[in-house]
């Protein structure tokens, strides 16, 4: 019974992953997490932008369990959010995704307040791998390092910011290859290893 039950989530699994007719699958690559703890994550839909740090994005939340009234949730913020303050990955440090040089950081000093958007482009950072994968870095506050400079995947590259297309205090991700955006995935190995040590 529990063999046929496993063989058809296998089949399922397998469609659910095929692309349509016509349709080739998306390419993807698995990144280090860039939280030592429990975060979320909100995708970029295939097509929702254009622009390559965007495009196949991904949104990084760190999470926390609060008890209320007897019942755990898995919440971004304390209170309202309304100060970034309240926000658990206000400040966070931000780990390096992949191991590389980095090619380029951009500063925007502006800090925005959750809820409001103010124009102007990110702070961010963007890294290139040795097999030319790149993965951009966005909103970071506090930025730790600088172009030129070779980081490994695990290291503290910044903090969590709140600045340029931002509604709330939270790491953007962007990865391509040869101008072709990627479908991000993180590596759940590094992942228990990370919150193991943070649980401690």
């Amino acid at each position: 019974m529990i063999r046929a039950v496993l063989a058809a989530l296998l089949v399922t699994t397998a469609c659910a992953t095929t692309p349509p007719a016509g349709e080739r699958a998306i390419d993807a690559v698995v990144l280090h997490p860039v939280f030592d703890t429990w975060f979320l994550v909100s995708e970029h839909g295939y097509g929702q932008s254009g622009e390559l740090g965007d495009a196949l994005g991904t949104d990084c939340f760190v999470g926390k369990l609060v008890e209320e009234g007897g019942r755990t949730w898995m919440r971004t913020h304390a209170g309202d959010g309304r100060r970034n303050e309240d926000w658990f990955g206000w400040n966070a440090p931000v780990l390096a995704p992949i191991t590389g040089e980095v090619v380029r950081v951009h500063v925007n000093p502006t800090v925005n307040e959750p809820g409001i958007m103010t124009p102007g482009v990110a702070s961010f950072v963007v890294l290139r791998g040795d097999d030319g994968l790149h993965v951009v870095v966005a909103h970071l506050g506090a930025i730790a390092v600088e172009p030129g400079r070779r980081v490994e995947a695990g290291q503290p590259i910044g903090t969590v910011g709140n600045n340029g297309y931002s509604r709330n205090p939270h790491i953007h991700l962007g990865a391509w290859r040869g101008g072709e955006p990627l479908q991000i995935r993180f590596d759940q190995r590094a992942m228990a290893r990370l919150r193991a040590t943070a649980d401690r």
